[in-house]
């Protein structure tokens, strides 16, 4: 199932819930992306599809430096799954893929 394209997540968070924004696209055959939320852009690394399993890595530093940790599965439009930043408890992550619309940047 191709999992390319524009996510609108959230993240429960101890702190509250976190808006973000997930874009995933294939180069040379390996998925990449890039995260956008609090006002920054950063990379996912490790970007990773086995099945409907989508794992990836990345580092935020707003509302604090942290190195996030996704598991998600992929039904169609829809993912849901756990983000870990380091020992703290995971959170629950939700997300919906943008359909229709072009990308808005």
């Amino acid at each position: 199932m191709p999992v390319e394209g524009i996510w609108d997540l959230s993240v429960s968070t101890p702190i509250g819930t976190i808006k973000a924004v997930v874009e995933l696209r294939r180069e040379d055959g390996l998925l990449i992306g890039a995260a956008h939320g609090a006002g920054e852009e950063v990379p996912l690394r490790e970007v990773l599809l086995d099945g409907d399993r989508l794992t990836w890595k990345q580092a935020v530093t707003r509302p604090m430096r942290l190195n996030l940790a996704f598991d998600v599965t992929v039904a169609g439009d829809t993912l849901a799954g756990t983000s870990r930043a380091g020992l703290l408890p995971a959170s629950e992550v939700t997300g919906l893929r943008r359909t229709g619309a072009p990308a808005e940047h």
